[in-house]
Formats: C-alpha cells, structure tokens, sequence
C-alpha cells in the first residue's frame, strides 16, 4: 500500500466509499467528513456511497446527504433521489426478497446459539435482503476469529458472507459492493465502470471492500484498514496517514488539490 501522496488523481470524476469507519468515526460522522463530502460535490465531483447499512438508512442517505447515490446492504440495491422522489433499484423483486428473508431468520437463530456473545445488529430491522451479526458494533467486542467464525457458519449455510469493521453480513446471491456500482454507473451515469476505472477512486476500510480495492487502480484504504491487513484477499493500492472520517478528509484534500 503506498501512501496517498503518490496517487495521481488527475482527472477523477467519481468517489465511491464505505461508511463506516471510512467516513465515520467511532460511529459518529464528524462535521469534517461531512464537510469533505460537501466540498467534493460542489467541485462537481459524483459521490456515492457504498456500504452494508441497511435499506432504511440508505433511504435517509439517498435523500438527506450530499451524495448522487448510496449502494447498500453489500450491492443489493441502489437508491438515489431525483424529481422530488426517492428512486429505488432493487437485485431481486420483491416476492424474492421476502422468501429470502424467511430463510434467513432461521440462519441467525443458530448462529447467535452458535457464537456466543454475538448479537443480531440494531439495525436489522431496517434491512431488505441480508442477514447482519454484530461483533463488535453494539456489545462488548469480539475477537476477529469470533466474526471468521460467524462468516464461516454463514457459508455453510448457502451465505455469501463479507466481515466489516462492525457487523459480519450474509445474503441469498453472488452480488457485491462491486457487481451493483458497475450497475449503477451504467444505468444511472451512463459510465462502463471497467472503461472509467481511473476516472473512478474507492475508499474502503475492511474485508468486504476488497473486490473493489482489486478492481480499482485508485482504491484507497484509511490508516485503520491495517486492522484487516491479514484477511483482506486484496489490499488497496494507497492507504491515508490518518484513520476513519480524518483519513476520510485527507482523500478528498488531495482530490481537491489535483483539481485546484
């Protein structure tokens, strides 16, 4: 991972990022992060997040935050908001995901027996598509092995299950943070997102950011995806001095200064 000083950024268009612990710290979204945020879209910059948050708060994000689109619960979906309404694009339709709901429901029940000291997330409740096991969001902390080990139940389940800082989430379906951002720049940019890799930065902070820190010639890690270095398949190629929402900043000053 090289430091960000050395990425070029000459000619960046797109910023796709996580939330948490990207832009976030310790669970609160600081005034300069936010003011990164906005300060990256005045400069015409297209912002988008892409997280593993749930559909609620993503309707909230799609409306509320200086953003073109979020992406949510690991690719299942995009939101955007545009003509005075929020615009959802879905990966399944809706009979689909209330069917994978009802499996999912009997996943978590043996994996909270199974592991002990993991929690259904607060936010499940919000959630359209994906099952989310708190390890360290809401209780007390557990050890990495802990979220490796619920990631594991999940596979055998018929999951496909990515670890975050917070949460690990499982889900009926081969998409990702990556398979529904290509769909989204098609459909909504009218950008190939393989075609405009350069044109396009990731930040990201943990295990399931990997598949977009491969894709992307310009992914960048905040200092505090040194955490993962051990379980990421595939590292970003820059990484900031700072951690979480300052790191967050720090990208978005060197993006403005390529600009300037």
């Amino acid at each position: 991972m090289k430091p960000l000083a050395e990425l070029d950024a000459r000619g960046v268009k797109a910023l796709l990022f996580d939330i948490d612990d990207t832009l976030t710290t310790e669970g609160k979204l600081t005034a300069q992060a936010y003011d990164a945020l906005e300060r990256l879209r005045r400069a015409g910059k297209i912002t988008v997040p892409v997280t593993g948050r749930p559909a609620g708060w993503c309707d909230h994000i799609a409306r509320m935050w200086p953003v073109d689109a979020v992406v949510g619960e690991n690719g299942a979906f995009y939101f955007f908001y545009a003509g005075g309404r929020l615009q959802r694009r879905f990966q399944d339709d809706a009979e689909t995901r209330r069917k994978k709901r009802a499996r999912l429901d009997a996943i978590a029940h043996r994996i909270l027996a199974a592991v002990p000291g993991c929690a259904l997330a607060a936010d499940q409740n919000y959630r359209e598509t994906d099952l989310a096991i708190d390890y360290c969001e809401d209780i007390p902390p557990l050890p990495l092995e802990a979220a490796e080990r619920i990631a594991s139940l999940m596979r055998a389940a018929g999951l496909n299950a990515k670890i975050s800082s917070i949460h690990v989430n499982g889900w009926f379906g081969e998409y990702d943070k990556l398979a529904m951002s290509r769909v989204l720049f098609t459909e909504r940019f009218g950008m190939d997102l393989a075609a405009s890799r350069r044109e396009i930065v990731f930040a990201g902070d943990s295990p399931n950011d990997a598949p977009m820190f491969a894709f992307f010639s310009h992914s960048v890690g905040v200092a505090n995806v040194r955490r993962f270095e051990d379980l990421l398949a595939d590292k970003p190629k820059y990484v900031t001095r700072a951690a979480a929402g300052a790191g967050f900043a720090e990208l978005a000053e060197h993006l403005l200064q390529e600009r300037r």
